[in-house]
C-alpha cells in the first residue's frame, strides 16, 4: 500500500496498528510531517517527494491519497503526471482510492473564521484552527485561503496560505480515463451514499483500463 500525500502518516501508522503485515509506505515533500511519522512507526517505509520524483513500477496493490490530497494539485499537468504516476505503481488489478470535494457542495462558503476546529499539537498544545476564503470565493476551480493557528501557549497565530482545486465529476472522469483508469465505484459521502449532485464528497475507487 501507497499513501501519497501521507502526512504525518496517521492512516499507515493504524493499518500497520491493526495488523497489516505487508509492504506499507508513505510519500510526503513535507520533512517535518515525516519525522513524526517515522518516531511513531519506523516499521513502515517513509520517503520523502512526490510522484513528480519518485516513481514504482507494479509495486503496490493499492494506492491512496486522503485528506483532499488530490486538490492540492492544482494545475492540469499536475494531475496528468500525479495520475501517471499512481498507474505506474500499481499492480494488474490494483486500485486507486481518493476523494475530492464536490464544488456543488460549495464547501468552502463554511470556510469563515467564526467556525473553529480544535486540534492538539504533536507536543500536546490545544490549537484552535480557522479559515478565511480569499478573492471571494473559486477563481477558474480554485480556491484560495488562509489556514490560521492559534493557542494561548503561543504569542501569536501561526497562518499558512492554500490553495485547493475543486473538479467537477465530469472534468475528474476525463483526467482519469486520460490517464488509464477505470472507474471502479464512487461515493458521495463516507457513509457509502451514491453519489449525488450536492453530496459533499466525490470519493472515488479506480484501477488500470485493461
Amino acid at each position: 500500500m501507497l499513501d501519497v500525500g501521507c502526512g504525518t502518516g496517521q492512516l499507515l501508522r493504524r493499518a500497520r496498528a491493526e495488523g497489516h503485515r505487508g509492504r506499507l509506505m508513505g510519500l510526503d515533500p513535507a520533512a517535518a510531517m515525516l519525522v513524526q511519522a517515522r518516531a511513531a512507526r519506523p516499521d513502515v517505509e517513509w520517503v520523502l517527494g512526490d510522484t513528480r520524483v519518485r516513481h514504482w513500477e507494479a509495486g503496490f496493490d493499492l494506492v491512496v491519497m486522503t485528506g483532499h490530497a488530490f486538490q492540492a494539485l492544482v494545475g492540469d499537468e499536475e494531475i496528468r503526471c500525479c495520475l501517471r504516476a499512481v498507474r505506474e505503481a500499481l499492480r494488474p488489478g490494483g486500485r486507486f482510492v481518493f476523494e475530492v470535494g464536490n464544488p456543488a457542495a460549495r464547501a468552502w462558503e463554511r470556510w469563515t473564521p467564526e467556525r473553529t476546529h480544535e486540534t492538539v499539537a504533536a507536543d500536546g498544545t490545544p490549537v484552535r484552527v480557522t479559515h478565511e476564503v480569499l478573492d471571494g470565493g473559486p477563481r477558474d476551480g480554485r480556491v484560495r485561503f488562509t489556514e490560521a493557528y492559534d493557542s494561548d501557549r503561543w504569542p501569536a497565530p501561526r497562518v499558512s496560505r492554500g490553495v485547493l482545486r475543486f473538479l467537477d465529476p465530469g472534468s475528474l472522469a476525463g483526467f482519469l480515463a486520460a490517464a488509464g483508469f477505470a472507474v471502479v465505484e464512487q461515493y458521495g459521502d463516507w457513509d457509502g451514499r451514491p453519489p449525488a449532485p450536492a453530496a459533499p464528497e466525490i470519493i472515488t475507487v479506480a484501477t488500470p483500463a485493461p
